[in-house]
C-alpha cells in the first residue's frame, strides 16, 4: 500500500501488511534513496524491513500487530547515494481497529 505523508490509516491488529512510501518527488533526477530506515511511537508494532530500499526511489516496510484503539506514527528515514548524503524522513499515522 503507498502511503502519503501525514495520512492516518486503519490497520486491524492481526494483519501483516506492506506500506511503501514514494520519495520521488522529494529526491530529483539524479539521486536514489541508498538506505531507508522504518521506526514507530509508541511501541507495539513489529516493522519487518531492512536497509536496501524496494526500489531508486520505493522504501518498504512490512507491519504486523499493534493494540486496538492506539494510534501509532511510523516514520521512514533515508540517506541519498549522492556526495554528500542527505537524510530526511517522513511520518504515517496508523490507528489500529478490529477489522
Amino acid at each position: 500500500m503507498s502511503v502519503v505523508p501525514g495520512a492516518q490509516l486503519l490497520k486491524d491488529p492481526d494483519a501483516d501488511l506492506a506500506y511503501d512510501m514514494d520519495w520521488s518527488d522529494w529526491l530529483g533526477a539524479d539521486a536514489t534513496i541508498d538506505t531507508s530506515t522504518w521506526s514507530s511511537s509508541p511501541t507495539g508494532l513489529t516493522l519487518h524491513d531492512d536497509s536496501t530500499p524496494e526500489s531508486d526511489t520505493f522504501a518498504q516496510t512490512f507491519i504486523s500487530g499493534g493494540t486496538v484503539g492506539k494510534t501509532y506514527k511510523v516514520t521512514n528515514e533515508i540517506v541519498t547515494d549522492e556526495t554528500p548524503p542527505q537524510t530526511d524522513n517522513r511520518s504515517f499515522f496508523l490507528k489500529i481497529t478490529e477489522r
